[in-house]
């Protein structure tokens, strides 16, 4: 049987007002859970940031949802509303750690199919070397990190340090787009998400080759970029183009753009069979990773469906995206049976 792990999820614990307001005391992001519990808001302070149902705070129901799509094991991390960045460093800190700590008490539910990713106050490098440390003992499986803090990109001394320090203590890392750019133009139709969004991870990504921080962050470092790279992947003919013919495209960066496709990898939340197949063929059958946004709804509602049924993929190929290259990427059990007691069928696996 074919393992499935879906290594991009998140949750947001049943976080009370008062809680949120020891991280800030006016737009902490707490939850409203509804009378009927089965639904609720994400909130920031007064304000209702995202309707939400009970997959994010409730391990349970997560477990019913992944027997019933035949998935195996799910990593989840924070929603990014909850990073905390714009705070000062201790307060973020304090915040990250009960999160964290709250993370595995979710896990504790079935602790050989959910795994958890921490958080850590990336605004202040020590701090959040220490706390993705302490969260990596403490039994997560890496870290999640925003692709930028305020004006600072991945190419930022202080996040080169950061990545460092993750390479030298074996803690993989998953970067997820966050606060999207924007001028007030992307006003309507969820624009942010469907233009920004990509467009941010992309920059992150961009930010570490052309600075040349890949050149200075170890090999060793395992590093994957949310929703298949965002525009990355069908957008890097044109970074290599500029490579080769722009200077100052060159001035930082000694090798064409395109070959640092083996330093990172990317999830699989791309939604379309062609997409999918340009991912592969961009950035290799080792590199890509069942992911699903779970539970929200711009995530992939049947999940894997686009692996396990796509024409154009051998079945090797689906193993190892469907769940191997998660399994290596973040050194997850090879079996998880005796926890598993519903798995639906895993459904079509044709070549």
């Amino acid at each position: 049987m074919t393992l499935r792990v879906d290594m991009h999820s998140h949750f947001f614990p049943a976080v009370s007002r008062t809680e949120a307001e020891r991280l800030d005391d006016r737009h902490g992001p707490w939850l409203s859970i509804d009378a009927d519990g089965e639904t609720g808001f994400i909130m920031t302070g007064d304000r209702t940031f995202r309707p939400v149902t009970r997959a994010l705070w409730d391990p349970q129901r997560r477990l019913e949802d992944m027997d019933g799509q035949g998935i195996d094991i799910q990593l989840m991390c924070a929603t990014p509303v909850m990073f905390g960045y714009g705070r000062e460093g201790r307060v973020a800190l304090d915040w990250a750690r009960r999160m964290n700590d709250k993370a595995l008490e979710l896990c504790a539910a079935a602790p050989r199919r959910l795994f958890a990713l921490a958080q850590v106050p990336l605004q202040d490098v020590d701090l959040a070397c220490a706390e993705a440390s302490r969260a990596f003992a403490a039994g997560h499986r890496g870290v999640q990190i925003g692709n930028h803090v305020g004006p600072r990109d991945l190419d930022d001394e202080a996040f080169i340090t950061f990545l460092t320090h993750c390479a030298g203590e074996g803690i993989p890392v998953l970067v997820h787009p966050w606060d999207m750019m924007s001028d007030g133009r992307m006003k309507k139709w969820m624009l942010p998400w469907l233009v920004a969004m990509p467009a941010e991870t992309q920059l992150g990504i961009l930010s570490l080759i052309l600075s040349g921080a890949f050149e200075r962050i170890p090999a060793s470092l395992k590093i994957c970029f949310a929703h298949g790279g965002g525009s990355f992947p069908y957008l890097l003919g044109r970074v290599d183009n500029a490579w080769r013919h722009r200077d100052i495209v060159r001035e930082d960066c000694p090798r064409l753009p395109s070959s640092y496709v083996n330093r990172f990898s990317v999830d699989s939340a791309v939604f379309d069979p062609a997409a999918l197949r340009l991912l592969i063929d961009v950035m290799g059958e080792d590199r890509v990773m069942l992911g699903s946004d779970y539970p929200f709804p711009l995530g992939e509602q049947r999940i894997g469906r686009l692996i396990g049924e796509h024409a154009g993929l051998s079945l090797g190929e689906k193993r190892k995206l469907l769940g191997e290259n998660a399994r290596r990427f973040f050194g997850l059990p090879t079996a998880v049976g005796l926890e598993q007691s519903s798995r639906a069928p895993a459904g079509r696996m044709s070549a």
